[in-house]
């Protein structure tokens, strides 16, 4: 294996794992700024008023997103194996 296909092999794996993440970390972002834009309009300072709704939220993309982060998982190990042979 050479330092280039390596750096390849690296490469795809931390897009593949950003683009897996990116919708529950995108989604939970999103509604942790609403919490906090409305904690700082009320003046109420909770923090379970942050977790809960974070948690549901990525809970509830997990399932929505669950099946194509799986597809996309699956794609790349499904590459990854296909590539081996040739890097003998």
């Amino acid at each position: 294996m050479t330092s280039g296909l390596a750096l390849k092999v690296t490469s795809d794996l931390f897009w593949t794992g950003l683009l897996v993440c990116l919708p529950v970390l995108g989604l939970t972002m999103l509604v942790g700024l609403a919490i906090s834009i409305l904690q700082v309009l009320t003046q109420v300072q909770e923090m379970s008023l942050t977790f809960v709704p974070k948690l549901v939220t990525a809970g509830l993309a997990i399932i929505v997103f669950g099946p194509w982060m799986l597809r996309t998982l699956c794609q790349f190990a499904v590459q990854l194996w296909s590539q081996i042979p040739a890097l003998v």
